[in-house]
């Protein structure tokens, strides 16, 4: 099979494109695409639970806990004791990292617009009856079933 008709490289191919594009955008704005994604999931208002952040965004605490003390740094967030669990952490926006939320939020949107002027509603369905797909079945083990079994 020629790697440009495997699944799996389409999918790896096209998001190191979106995710260099996005590096680009968020560079110009002196931070990086994982910042902007962090800021994007910390509500607004309210801040979140730093516990809850991982999860939201589907990062590893190891990962996360290096972007939160970068962003601490760059005055983009700061931590606050959770007064609904004396234990836990909020992480909150500084006015700076509202200003920053707001231009990844638009960033985003860009992005949406521009593929939904180019990409016909039908095939925007598919697309995302497929990925559904491919993620249910790997949620399922439905992929290597039967050698998980085996071993």
């Amino acid at each position: 099979m020629l790697k440009e008709n495997s699944i799996d490289h389409q999918l790896r191919a096209t998001w190191q494109l979106v995710s260099k594009m996005y590096n680009e955008q968020a560079i110009k704005q002196e931070y990086t695409m994982a910042m902007g994604f962090v800021v994007l999931n910390i509500d607004y208002d309210n801040g979140t639970p730093s516990t809850a952040l991982g999860p939201l965004m589907g990062m590893e605490a190891t990962s996360l806990s290096r972007i939160l003390k970068s962003m601490e740094e760059k005055k983009i967030i700061y931590r606050e004791k959770n007064p609904e669990d004396g234990r836990g952490v909020l992480i909150k926006l500084t006015s700076l990292g509202k200003e920053k939320r707001e231009q990844a939020k638009e960033t985003v949107l860009r992005f949406n617009e521009i593929i939904r002027q180019n990409v016909s509603d039908k095939d925007l369905d598919s697309f995302f009856s497929v990925t559904e797909t491919i993620s249910n079945l790997i949620n399922e083990n439905k992929i290597f079933e039967n050698k998980r079994r085996a071993s």
